[in-house]
């Protein structure tokens, strides 16, 4: 995200100034939580460009650096003079005691990982309400040795003497650890005291606000033009679907590219729940032999997502001109598709911002240069769980809303090596079981996602009295906030059973199921 250019005309009330963190956008989603609007930007933003957005508050994130390295990445020094109270997290905590005066070292005796019981010294402003002995996550291996003038010690821990401090006349916080962690059992009442009582925000950060706001910027933005919606089904563009159609009503066609690798009956209900029912134009596009003749012989997992976006993209443009002209494109792009793209990760090593390698097929930079429309983007200073917030307002139903991810090349990265009509249909019937027992276990809005995965490979079994020799279905399932990290969901053995009976019993050429029980690192929650 350039510092130039600001998502929307809506100014943060909260800014996060990213040094790297892994948690950056977790304190920009916790912040929200309070209903309080936040943004992430780079570490580098100038002053000048901080007073343009005039925020209440800003926060600097954690980050890998050292702040005594010859390459550790700083802020802008006049942000100090902003009069704007400031809240070091880990990091940026050490940064603030670094440009202010003080003193940070390597704490190779002192460093400290995992949880830790905070001992409060000072329980006002920042620590009001926090419990003294309650469990903070600590990541660190420097420490602060000596305060800036001016700065008090609020609260220490067995290893680190100075865990929160804070400069109450400048309104200048740090904190050694990360309140914004779900292990950090008083985080959130730490941020809701900066923001709410440090900071002076209010909580106007609603789904009612946005849709009303939202709506102004599209009419203003698209005015009497044509709107063109790529709809997949998801909770995304559905959401995108509904708001679009709340605003601009007739001047918006979506468009259902049906590639053949959707998941059991999704077309069909689709149609059927969009046009049919909420009355929303949608154009069918069936283009199942087109993209399966592409990947005939594919087995590259990077490759097949390559040519199922490269196609997607091939359709879309012939689509568009035989239904156009459309003047605007609209799309799903969230705010963590921004950040990513922008690349804020820090190189601890140069202190310089790192690319971060999009997968193919994503919404971000996927258009190719010379595909005429404007963009229409406005979920973009949204989060995941707040699409879902703001779908509900719009009236969606709850079996859209509640709908688990669903990659973009669909069900063609969940068959390992060559995707053939054969395997589409076997993987789409264990599919559907995985859910169905999920859904009547009444975990289904506890998991992140739940599917099957199909394995290029045949093993030995036994039916009856006959030797099978047939393909092993994986069931991935997992939890997770975001996506970002993931840990395999534990789900009792006894539904875990009744899915493994079912595929060997209901679905063609599957005589195995096997559970995979990798976390998000080291795997992905995806296969391929």
């Amino acid at each position: 995200m350039s510092p130039t250019t600001p998502l929307d005309q809506r100014k943060p009330a909260i800014v996060i100034l990213d040094f790297g963190s892994q948690y950056s956008e977790l304190i920009a989603r916790r912040i929200r939580e309070t209903e309080v609007y936040s943004l992430v930007i780079s570490y580098n933003t100038s002053v000048e460009f901080l007073q343009e957005l005039a925020p209440k508050g800003i926060i600097l994130s954690g980050g890998p650096s050292s702040v005594y390295s010859n390459a550790a990445p700083l802020c802008d020094p006049a942000i100090w003079n902003l009069d704007i109270p400031v809240l070091g997290v880990c990091y940026g905590m050490q940064l603030m005691v670094h440009q202010l005066g003080g003193r940070v070292e390597s704490a190779k005796q002192q460093s400290e990982y995992g949880k830790a019981p905070l001992i409060i010294d000072d329980p006002t402003e920042l620590l009001t309400n926090v419990e003294s002995g309650s469990t903070m996550w600590m990541s660190h291996g420097d420490s602060v040795l000596e305060l800036p003038k001016g700065f008090v010690k609020l609260a220490h821990t067995t290893n680190t003497s100075k865990a929160a401090i804070a400069s109450h006349e400048r309104k200048f916080y740090g904190v050694q650890f990360h309140p914004e962690v779900v292990h950090s059992t008083y985080g959130m009442a730490m941020i809701r005291n900066f923001v709410y009582h440090i900071c002076g925000c209010e909580p106007e950060w609603t789904t009612t606000s946005f849709i009303d706001e939202s709506i102004e910027q599209v009419r203003n933005q698209v005015k009497d033009k044509s709107v063109l919606l790529a709809l997949s089904g998801g909770v995304d563009s559905s959401t995108l679907a509904f708001l679009l159609n709340k605003a601009i009503g007739d001047q918006l066609t979506c468009m259902f590219i049906d590639q053949g690798f959707m998941r059991k009956g999704e077309p069909e209900f689709l149609m059927e729940f969009f046009k049919r029912k909420f009355h929303i134009n949608v154009q069918y596009i069936n283009a199942r032999k087109r993209f399966i003749s592409k990947l005939k012989g594919i087995i590259d997992p990077e490759e097949k997502r390559k040519i199922i976006g490269t196609e997607f993209i091939r359709v879309f443009e012939e689509e568009s001109l035989r239904l156009g002209p459309f003047d605007y494109l609209a799309q799903g792009t969230l705010y963590p598709d921004v950040i990513e793209s922008a690349g804020t990760n820090i190189d601890p090593k140069t202190g310089e911002r790192v690319a971060v390698k999009i997968k193919s097929h994503h919404n971000v930079g996927g258009l190719p240069k010379d595909l005429q429309f404007k963009l229409v983007e406005p979920l973009r200073t949204l989060f995941k769980d707040e699409v879902r917030k703001l779908g509900r307002s719009l009236g969606l139903p709850e079996e859209i809303v509640r709908r688990h991810p669903f990659p973009g090349p669909g069900l063609a990265i969940r068959i390992l090596g060559e995707v053939t009509d054969e395997k589409l249909n076997c993987l789409r019937d264990a599919d559907l079981i995985v859910r169905e027992e999920i859904r009547k276990s009444g975990l289904y809005d506890e998991v992140w996602q739940a599917f099957a995965v199909l394995l290029p490979v045949r093993s030995v079994g036994v039916m009856g009295d006959q030797r099978t020799y047939a393909w092993p279905i994986v069931v991935r399932c997992v939890s997770s906030e975001d996506g970002m990290t993931a840990d395999w969901s534990r789900l009792p053995g006894e539904i875990l059973e009744v899915i493994s009976n079912r595929i060997v019993n209901e679905v063609k050429g599957v005589n195995r199921v096997v559970l995979d029980i990798t976390s998000k690192p080291p795997g992905t929650i995806e296969w391929e």
